[in-house]
């Protein structure tokens, strides 16, 4: 799934994980339902509570921020197999293959188109490196790892600060859905550091170093965020400036949550939404359906398809499915039908209800090799129906949502009609949205069969998230965004 509950292309869009999920997992769905959907990864990456293979480029000396002779910033990390993906602090990208001669080749952004830039690294002692022609170092930080106490579980964190010695603020990086290492993957970790702002990263509960079971309950992963602030806090030690959170997709409902529970000077909001889970299913199909030239009297039988499914995801796998085959044996005949996706309703659409109660916990169960042999998809705690807006007015901190125009993942405009309202209330809310950017705050280029490839970044982004972070406020301009100051008091 996407937005909260994360999708295979959203997992390639922040990691450049092009499988996804396991092999496996697609050979279990082929061996029970007798079809191997490229759509079942949206559900095994959201619900599995596993830990998704690290690509064989984590250790590997040649990750680290350089800084080069022009002045300016390139982070190396971690991509899928023997690839690197580098980022510039403009949101630049691009995939390094290595070619025969030691150097290495990129492709632009995540598509397979070659940018002409080449790469090549010295020995990991010395630490230089030479982008496209111009040469760098690599950057020394301060790091501390450490574990410490969540909500009952042990978690897995890093503090990374600039070497400057002096007091620094620091951001907090809340995880996603997504059931990576944030530790292994986030590489805001090395960017904001070498822009002098301190980061914290940890992995969330069930993925990579920490402990625990995998979780989208929002109010468990609020308290891990508080203790995860504290612990970058304790360790910061005289250093720690301001400190608060970024919180992106599904750290969108966490980290708001998270800053009315423990003071902290700031929060940021990436590609967020101030809906529900249910809220977000339905206006996805709406914004799809909208895009793709259907009718209102069709957008409405589209969403009534939605609550179908969305209460079959809601109830754990465990009833509604009656309703559900009533409503796709109406309307799966109709030509409109075959467009209707949404943010995981598309995910069960071509089976039964029958299939679904059946036979989903055994593919899930085959996929893991057997470890479970039932899977509740209820233990995942996603609060379907959390209304986040008496949160959102109850946090005094600063706020900073950045949201995407063209976001089908979390569409942007009910988001941003809430969150200027909040503003003009004269709640520290401010609104930032970068046109023709996509979840992710990413932009893309459109293929001849309507898919997205993504080639950055928006320009400003990483200078905003920096910015807010010093001062909780933004100075300006920021690339092509559009941004909505807080109305200040009289």
């Amino acid at each position: 799934m996407r937005g909260s509950l994360v999708s295979s292309e959203l997992i390639s869009k922040r990691f450049d994980r092009r499988d996804g999920v396991h092999a496996s997992v697609l050979r279990a769905y082929k061996t029970i339902f007798g079809v191997a959907p490229v759509l079942v990864v949206a559900v095994v990456a959201a619900f599995l509570p596993i830990f998704a293979r690290a690509a064989d480029t984590l250790g590997d000396c040649r990750i680290g921020a350089y800084r080069l002779t022009d002045g300016s910033v390139v982070d190396i990390g971690t991509s899928d197999e023997d690839a690197l993906r580098w980022r510039r602090f403009d949101g630049t990208t691009g995939k390094l293959h290595k070619t025969t001669d030691e150097s290495w080749s990129s492709t632009l952004g995540f598509t397979d188109k070659a940018d002409g830039k080449k790469v090549t690294f010295s020995d990991c002692a010395k630490g230089d490196i030479s982008f496209n022609g111009i040469n760098g170092h690599r950057t020394a930080f301060d790091v501390i790892e450490t574990t410490f106490e969540g909500d009952g579980v042990t978690l897995a964190g890093r503090l990374v600060l600039p070497k400057s010695g002096g007091r620094t603020p620091i951001v907090v990086l809340i995880h996603g859905s997504e059931t990576d290492s944030a530790r292994d993957f986030y590489p805001l970790q090395r960017l904001l550091p070498a822009e002098g702002v301190g980061a914290f990263v940890y992995d969330k509960r069930g993925t990579g170093g920490s402990g625990g079971k995998y979780s989208q309950d929002f109010s468990l992963l609020a308290n891990d965020a508080v203790a995860a602030m504290r612990e970058a806090r304790r360790l910061a030690g005289a250093r720690a400036g301001r400190i608060g959170y970024m919180g992106g997709s599904e750290g969108g409902w966490v980290a708001p949550l998270a800053a009315t529970r423990a003071p902290v000077d700031f929060v940021i909001v990436g590609y967020g939404l101030a809906f529900s889970v249910i809220d977000e299913d339905q206006q996805e199909v709406a914004l799809e359906m909208r895009l793709k030239g259907h009718s209102p009297e069709e957008i409405a039988k589209a969403q009534e398809v939605a609550a179908a499914a969305e209460a079959v995801f809601e109830s754990g796998f465990t009833k509604g499915f009656k309703r559900f085959d009533a409503v796709r044996a109406k309307y799966r005949g109709e030509p409109w039908y075959k467009d209707v996706h949404g943010n995981y309703t598309y995910f069960i659409l071509p089976y039964t209800g029958g299939e679904l109660r059946e036979k989903a916990n055994a593919a899930l169960g085959a996929a893991l090799g057997g470890q479970l042999k039932t899977f509740n998809f209820a233990e995942m705690g996603t609060p379907f129906r959390y209304d986040p807006m008496p949160t959102l007015r109850a946090v005094k901190a600063p706020q900073l949502w950045i949201l995407g125009e063209d976001d089908l993942e979390a569409p942007c405009t009910p988001t941003a009609s809430r969150i200027k309202a909040l503003g003009a209330q004269g709640r520290p809310i401010t609104l930032a949205i970068f046109p023709h950017a996509e979840h992710g705050i990413y932009e893309f280029e459109t293929k001849a069969d309507g898919e997205r490839d993504d080639t950055r970044n928006a320009d400003g982004y990483f200078a905003m998230l920096r910015d807010f972070a010093r001062d909780g406020r933004l100075k300006g301009p920021y690339g092509s965004s559009v941004v909505t100051s807080p109305k200040l008091p009289s």
